[in-house]
C-alpha cells in the first residue's frame, strides 16, 4: 500500500498541473472587464466627453490560420472604456501594450527618442519604449519602399526628401497628435493552424515608430505604449498579415454586456448559423453602413432618408471604441418621441444632468420597447432595452435609467458604439467588403474558420482554448472523470 499510494497520487499530481497550464493558456483573444460598484456614480455627460475626444480621432483622421493575442482591459462604460492587448515585437522580442482601435489603421509604438510619451500608466501595465537600434532584425522604411507609397494613397505616411525617411503625423480632433518614422520588424504572435494546432509564429510587418505625443496621449491615467489600428487600408496589420497569406482578411469581436465582462476578439471569422450581413459602404476611411430606417416597437419611424446617407463626415460608423451610441439630430429627436410616447403611461420621466432618465420598480424588457436599426440587404441590428438604455443609479427601491443613445449637435453622424455592440457577435469580413451580426451569450465558445486556401473549411473552438472559467470547469470534469480510474488502478497493486 506504501508503494502504491504515491504512484497515483503523483498521476493525479501531474494531471491537475496539466491541467493548470492548459487552463492558463492564452489561447483566445479574451476580453477582460472590471466594473467598480461606484462607476455607476458618474454622469452620461462624462461619458460623452469622453466619447467626444474619441470622436475627434474617428471623424478627423485624414493563409495559415487564426491569428492569436492576449487582450486585457478595464472595459467599463462608466470609467475607461479601453481594451488594449500585449504584441511582441523585434529580436530579441519585447512586449508592448497597444490599444486595439477600429477607428484608425496603423500600429506605432513610442519610441526611445520620444518627446512626450507617458512615463507611467493608470493601468497598472508597465510601459515600454521600442528601439529600433536593440533590435536586430530591425530596418528603416524609405520613402522608395512600396508599402510607404501604398501608405501615401490613404494620408497614413509621408515623406521626407532630406533623409528618404517614410514617416508619419497623426492629428486628431482632441487636440492631441503623434509623428514619428516607419520601421520593420519582426511581429511574435501564436497562429491556430488547422486541427486547432497552436504554434509561435512570427512575420515581418511594417509600423510607426512615434518620437512626439501631445495632448491626451502625453496623460499618464489610460497610457499605453502605443495604438493598434484594427482599420482595413493597406498599413494595418490585418492587411499586412493577410498580404503575406497568414490570416484571412476578417477578424471577429463578442463582447459581453454584464458587469462581469469579457468576451472573444480573433483575427478570423466567427461562423454562427444566423448571421446576418450588410454590405460596407464603397471608399470610406471607416467601418461605415448604409443605414436605412429605425423602427421602435416595430413601427418605423419618420425620418428623412438622407439623413443617413454617407458622405464627407456624414454616415453610420460602427466602432467599438466608443462606449455610447450617437444619432443625428432628426434621427435622436424622432427616436426620443418614440421611445416617450411609448413608455409614459408607465414610468415617470425624469431630467438628470440633461439626460433623460426613467425611475424603474419592474424590469426594463417590460416597459420599453423593442428598436431595429434597418440596414441596406434587409439586415436589421435588434435592439432590447438595456441596448439603449444604461442604468445610472438605484433611488431607494426604483432604479435609474436613461437613454444611452446621444444627440451628435449640428451633424449627421450615426455612431453604434460599444452599447449596441454587446452581447453580439460582429464579423468584419473585409474580403467582401460586409459587416455582419447576431445575438449571442459571448460567455460561450464559438466556432472561428482558419480557412483561406483549401478547399475545406477548419474550425476552432476559441471558448475552450481560453483561460476563463468554462476551460477550467472542462478541464475539471476530465479530471473527475479521470480520478475514480486512478483510483482503481492503485486499488489493483493492493
Amino acid at each position: 500500500m506504501a508503494a502504491v499510494f504515491p504512484t497515483w497520487i503523483l498521476i493525479a499530481a501531474l494531471l491537475f498541473e496539466a491541467a493548470v497550464v492548459m487552463g492558463s493558456f492564452p489561447a483566445t483573444l479574451k476580453l477582460e472587464r472590471k466594473i467598480p460598484l461606484a462607476s455607476h456614480e458618474l454622469e452620461l455627460s462624462q461619458l460623452r466627453e469622453r466619447d467626444r475626444l474619441r470622436h475627434g480621432r474617428l471623424l478627423q483622421s485624414s493563409s495559415g490560420g487564426v491569428v492569436d493575442f492576449p487582450v486585457m482591459g478595464t472595459y467599463d462604460p462608466f470609467l475607461v472604456g479601453l481594451y488594449y492587448t500585449k504584441v511582441q515585437l523585434g529580436s530579441p522580442p519585447r512586449e508592448f501594450y497597444v490599444q486595439i482601435d477600429t477607428g484608425s489603421d496603423v500600429l506605432w509604438i513610442g519610441c526611445n527618442s520620444c518627446n512626450g510619451c507617458p512615463q507611467s500608466s493608470g493601468l497598472q501595465i508597465q510601459l515600454n519604449l521600442y528601439d529600433p537600434g536593440s533590435s536586430s532584425t530591425a530596418s528603416l522604411v524609405s520613402c522608395s519602399d512600396q508599402r510607404c507609397s501604398a501608405g501615401l494613397q490613404s494620408s497614413d505616411s509621408g515623406c521626407s526628401g532630406q533623409n528618404n525617411q517614410c514617416s508619419y503625423t497623426f492629428q486628431y480632433g482632441d487636440g492631441s497628435g503623434t509623428s514619428g518614422y516607419y520601421v520593420a520588424d519582426l511581429l511574435h504572435f501564436n497562429s491556430i493552424l488547422e486541427g486547432s494546432v497552436i504554434t509561435n509564429s512570427t512575420a515581418p510587418i511594417m509600423f510607426g515608430c512615434s518620437v512626439l505625443q501631445t495632448g491626451d496621449l502625453t496623460k499618464s491615467d489610460r497610457a499605453v505604449d502605443g495604438i493598434f489600428g484594427f482599420g482595413q487600408q493597406s498599413l494595418s496589420v490585418i492587411s499586412q498579415l493577410s498580404s503575406q497569406r497568414i490570416t484571412p482578411k476578417v477578424f471577429s469581436h463578442c463582447l459581453k454586456g454584464s458587469n462581469s465582462g469579457g468576451g472573444i476578439l480573433v483575427f478570423g471569422e466567427i461562423l454562427e448559423p444566423n448571421m446576418v450581413y450588410t454590405p460596407l459602404v464603397p471608399s470610406q476611411p471607416h467601418y461605415n453602413l448604409d443605414l436605412r430606417s429605425i423602427s421602435v416597437g416595430g413601427q418605423v419611424l419618420s425620418i428623412n432618408p438622407s439623413v443617413f446617407s454617407t458622405s464627407n463626415n456624414q454616415g453610420t460608423i460602427v466602432d467599438s471604441g466608443t462606449t455610447l451610441a450617437y444619432l443625428a439630430d432628426e434621427a435622436y429627436d424622432a427616436f426620443m418621441s418614440a421611445i416617450t410616447n411609448a413608455v409614459s403611461q408607465t414610468v415617470r420621466p425624469i431630467l438628470s444632468k440633461g439626460n433623460q432618465c426613467y425611475l424603474i420598480t419592474s424590469s426594463v424588457n417590460d416597459i420599453f420597447p423593442q428598436v431595429s436599426l434597418n440596414f441596406a440587404g434587409g439586415a436589421s441590428l435588434i435592439l432590447n432595452p438595456q441596448d439603449y438604455l444604461v442604468q445610472q443609479n438605484s433611488i431607494g427601491g426604483s432604479a435609474s435609467w436613461c437613454i444611452g443613445f446621444q444627440k451628435i449637435q449640428g451633424q449627421r453622424i450615426t455612431i453604434l458604439g460599444d452599447l449596441v455592440l454587446k452581447d453580439k457577435i460582429f464579423v468584419y469580413d473585409l474580403v467582401n467588403q460586409r459587416i455582419g451580426w447576431t445575438n449571442y451569450d459571448c460567455s460561450m465558445s464559438v466556432n472561428v474558420s482558419t480557412n483561406i486556401n483549401t478547399g475545406r473549411t477548419e474550425f476552432v473552438n476559441a471558448g475552450q482554448m481560453s483561460n476563463d472559467g468554462s476551460s477550467r470547469d472542462q478541464i475539471l470534469g476530465m479530471l473527475a472523470l479521470l480520478l475514480p480510474i486512478i483510483m482503481l488502478t492503485g486499488l489493483l497493486f493492493l
